[in-house]
């Protein structure tokens, strides 16, 4: 999920008008279409519109799809992230190393991942 959020960020920065089709195709190939390698879990409709979307390719035409994964990552992925066994122990042995006083850190809200939207480290 993760990964097709941060390429539809890149695809977003696109400059040229030229590349927006062959991205567009891989994006969706890559994470979209049924059997994609890397395939997110995407309701039907919006699976649609997003390939209608990509015929004639704008630098919004992930927008709808992008969205759905941010939520899906927001109510599932992340909270399943900050109760697994890899963020805990990680969490342990960044409290067992003083640096120095204690940074606080981020507290995750969709408002901030969203003013921040390339910025996943809030999720690392």
């Amino acid at each position: 999920n993760i990964d097709f959020w941060l390429a539809c960020e890149n695809y977003r920065k696109t400059k040229s008008l030229s590349k927006l089709s062959s991205k567009a195709k891989k994006i969706y190939c890559d994470f979209i279409s049924t059997d994609a390698p890397k395939e997110v879990n995407l309701d039907f409709h919006t699976k649609e519109v997003t390939k209608k979307n990509t015929v004639r390719p704008t630098l919004s035409c992930f927008d709808l799809a992008q969205k759905k994964v941010h939520t899906l990552m927001e109510k599932d992925s992340y909270p399943r992230f900050l109760k697994s066994k890899l963020y805990r122990d990680l969490l342990l042995e960044s409290e067992g190393h003083d640096c120095g006083p204690r940074r606080r850190s981020h507290s995750f809200t969709s408002i901030g991942v969203l003013q921040a939207q390339s910025d996943f480290t809030y999720w690392l």
